[in-house]
């Protein structure tokens, strides 16, 4: 991540270590896939941002997806809210059958652009379209970090 040009703050997320348990699938890192993994690492979450257009973007690509110019690096807040997902209740393949039911999500950033997730710390029957999320990073392997989301907490004013 030191050779990237990465423009906010960085390193702000929770980062829980599961690099002893992790028994799902690892993604291959390629030189696009690799910065962005390696930040959920240490606890950023990046999208990209078009320095022509302005367009935010994610899953990480080489060009903007709007103007085909060159995307910078953008560290997010990790706030988003749910546009949809759906509740898995019977996984097939191997890793994830212990897991469910579990939900998986498409999350709108802040920053504009959608990702996809797994919703944890939240029982199934009640997450809900429009409910506010917080991203955190799992360790998973070595150099190689995970978003997930869980439900963003209220903070409730003292009365």
């Amino acid at each position: 991540m030191a050779s990237e040009n990465i423009r906010g703050r960085q390193g702000t997320l929770e980062v829980i270590d599961v690099t002893d348990t992790w028994v799902k699938p690892v993604p291959e890192l390629d030189p696009v896939s690799a910065t962005y993994f390696r930040a959920a690492c240490d606890g950023t979450l990046l999208i990209q941002r078009c320095p022509s257009c302005g367009a935010t973007q994610h899953y990480p690509r080489l060009v903007c997806s709007t103007c085909a110019a060159t995307p910078e690096w953008e560290a997010a807040s990790g706030r988003g809210t749910v546009y949809t997902f759906t509740v898995v209740q019977q996984a097939g393949m191997p890793g994830f059958d212990k897991d469910a039911p579990y939900v998986v999500a498409l999350v709108d950033l802040d920053e504009g652009p959608r990702m996809m997730g797994n919703i944890t710390d939240c029982p199934v029957d009640e997450v809900r379209i429009g409910q506010r999320v917080q991203a955190y990073q799992l360790r998973i392997a070595d150099g190689i970090g995970l978003p997930q989301w869980r439900p963003e907490a209220v903070s409730v004013p003292n009365i």
